[in-house]
């Protein structure tokens, strides 16, 4: 994950019309996937999967193996969400972002402090 990235994008994918409430083997088979993406990281997260590439292409084909994928398990109607950060001037990395957070963070918690 500590690649440097242009576009990072948040993931999700429902399969629909499945008896029962639980997701988990079909977003198994997603991740799963997900791993045959050439030039994609990725973070599964409890609410989503993150995913993070070079170009727009990779994340694209990513949510495309994602959802054949599902269908190969029998699911005949697949619902997906795709938040996509494509930043061109700059190359970052999902823990930079993160970092750089944390960082405005601080400064906030540090003028609180001082306003006291």
């Amino acid at each position: 994950m500590d690649k440097n990235h242009a576009v990072i994008a948040e993931f999700s994918i429902i399969p629909i019309g499945q008896a029962g409430s639980s997701v988990g083997r079909y977003v198994a088979a997603a991740v799963n996937a997900l791993e045959n993406v050439e030039g994609l990281d990725f973070e599964v997260t409890p609410m989503g999967t993150i995913l993070a590439a070079k170009d727009l292409g990779t994340i694209f084909e990513a949510v495309r193996k994602a959802h054949e994928a599902i269908i190969a398990t029998g699911v005949k109607r697949v619902s997906s969400t795709l938040r996509i950060d494509d930043r061109r001037d700059k190359q970052r990395t999902m823990n930079d972002k993160v970092k750089a957070v944390k960082e405005y963070m601080k400064q906030s918690q540090s003028k609180a402090k001082i306003a006291h």
